[in-house]
C-alpha cells in the first residue's frame, strides 16, 4: 500500500529506547524508528549491513575495525552505515531519533543475547 510517513508523529507513538519499531518495508528491509538514550552494548551483525539516520539528538557510535577503535557523533540529516561484521557500540547522551534501513533478517543486538534482544517487532 502505497502511503506516507510522518515520521514526528510515528515517534510519539512509543517512549521506549532502544526498542524499534517497523514503519516501512522496501524489498527484503525494513524501515525501523528506534529511540536511544545511554548506552547499548558492543555487537556485530554476521549477515546484515545496517543504516543509522539521525532525525533528532545526536548518536555517538564506536566502531572496532581491523584492531583500531574509532568514534563518530552523527548529528540530524547525517547517516553512518555499518558494515557486516564491524563490531559496533551505539549510544546518546540525550533521546535521540534515528531511522535504520536494514535487512528484515537483523536482530538488534545482532551477535548478542541480551534482555534487550527484540525477536518480535512492533508495527507502527
Amino acid at each position: 500500500m502505497t502511503d506516507k510517513v510522518n515520521l514526528a508523529q510515528k515517534f510519539s507513538l512509543f517512549s521506549e529506547h532502544y526498542s524499534p519499531k517497523i514503519a516501512g518495508e522496501l524489498n527484503d528491509a525494513y524501515v525501523k524508528l528506534v529511540k536511544l538514550h545511554g548506552d547499548f552494548m558492543w555487537h556485530h551483525h554476521d549477515h546484515e549491513d545496517e543504516l543509522f539516520l539521525v532525525v533528532k539528538g545526536a548518536l555517538r557510535m564506536r566502531v572496532r575495525e581491523g584492531g583500531a577503535e574509532r568514534e563518530f557523533l552523527i548529528h540530524p540529516g547525517e547517516f553512518i552505515i555499518i558494515s557486516r561484521g564491524v563490531e559496533h557500540f551505539p549510544s546518546a547522551e540525550e533521546e535521540t531519533h534515528v531511522v535504520l534501513l536494514e535487512p528484515k533478517t537483523t536482530l538488534n543486538t545482532g551477535n548478542v543475547a541480551s534482555k534487550r534482544t527484540v525477536h518480535e517487532l512492533q508495527r507502527i
